[in-house]
């Protein structure tokens, strides 16, 4: 990916045909197995047989802006902070920089706004004239242990004040316990709950215990309608890792494989340095390919992000860097 590689990199429609899921099967679940030295093999390795520099680092950075779910999800949201990061959404890096790297007519924006259902209507209203959408995280997000009656209605509450997609959390002890007709039953809630917004579906993989878990997780969403599957809440000890990365995305090749349906993935938590992403993204490349480098199948949850990519285009453009606070959030 060069410069001049990377045109409109506006929000795009989905143009892929949604998932329907499947009908349970539990044995499609239980068949589910995990090489864990291979992962853990091939995720090592993966930085070392790849790397790229200067205007390919810009090119591939300026890709993964597209691709972030810009977030804010804390006690002391406001809704002037919405209104800030909405402000840096719609304009992630500075127009000056835009101009030096000839990028400043091509539409960049982040792929998406991530909040709480609180500030949905705040983030819509914002973003009007947009083609940014509003993602609320959801049903009793992060642990997902309100009643379940509850979690239903706030994903149509959210739906109902604009959200464009839903961003749910899943009972992490149906997988603990294998209950996989409850967890089954509960996606598909979830996905008929919110209509015609795209269903995100986050396993919370840092409090599933073992890989095999993960991938049983994430081809048990699928089945039930998810669009995307998605690491982590961000509030686990242990969040989005290139091992968990590695076993989510084969499950959604071998999905597709199985269905013809793509389905999209979301790393979030603990991604804060541009050299971090750069993994993710040529892991998405060389295991699903190029469909899975645009926003409507891959997405990033992240807040500190944005600011250090910021960072490193303004080091490609004058040769040094900046202090953080040159780049605000808002």
């Amino acid at each position: 990916m060069t410069m001049a590689t990377v045109s409109q990199l506006e929000h795009p429609a989905h143009t892929h045909a949604r998932n329907p899921g499947l009908p349970f099967n539990k044995d499609a679940v239980e068949d589910v197995y995990v090489n864990l030295s291979a992962v853990e093999r091939r995720s090592s390795t993966l930085g070392g047989r790849r790397s790229v520099k200067k205007d390919y680092q810009a090119a591939w950075l300026l890709k993964a802006i597209s691709c972030i779910d810009l977030t804010t999800l804390s006690g002391d949201d406001t809704p002037g902070r919405v209104k800030r990061l909405c402000a840096k959404a719609r304009q992630p890096v500075r127009p000056d920089l835009l101009q030096a790297l000839g990028m400043a007519d091509k539409g960049l924006t982040t792929g998406a706004i991530c909040v709480y259902h609180t500030m949905v209507e705040t983030a819509v209203q914002a973003l009007e004239g947009t083609n940014i959408p509003v993602a609320a995280v959801s049903t009793g997000f992060p642990a997902g242990l309100s009643p379940f009656e509850l979690r239903v209605k706030e994903i149509e509450a959210s739906v109902a004040a604009g959200a464009k997609e839903i961003d749910i959390v899943i009972t992490r002890g149906h997988v603990l316990t294998g209950n996989w007709q409850a967890l089954y039953d509960e996606v598909k809630a979830f996905r008929i709950a919110c209509k015609d917004a795209h269903l995100k579906v986050i396993l919370g993989t840092g409090e599933l215990v073992t890989l095999r878990n993960v991938a049983k997780a994430s081809m048990l969403s699928m089945m039930a309608g998810a669009d995307f599957i998605k690491t982590s809440t961000g509030k686990e000890g242990v969040n989005a890792t290139l091992p968990v990365s590695l076993v989510m995305i084969r499950a959604i090749r071998e999905y597709q494989e199985m269905t013809g349906f793509k389905i999209g993935y979301k790393p979030a938590g603990g991604i804060s340095a541009a050299k971090d992403i750069l993994g993710y993204q040529f892991m998405m490349k060389e295991e699903l390919g190029n469909d899975w480098l645009q926003p409507d199948l891959f997405r990033i949850g992240a807040s500190s992000l944005l600011g250090d990519i910021e960072r490193q285009l303004e080091h490609f453009v004058t040769g040094r860097y900046s202090a953080d606070f040159r780049h605000p959030m808002g």
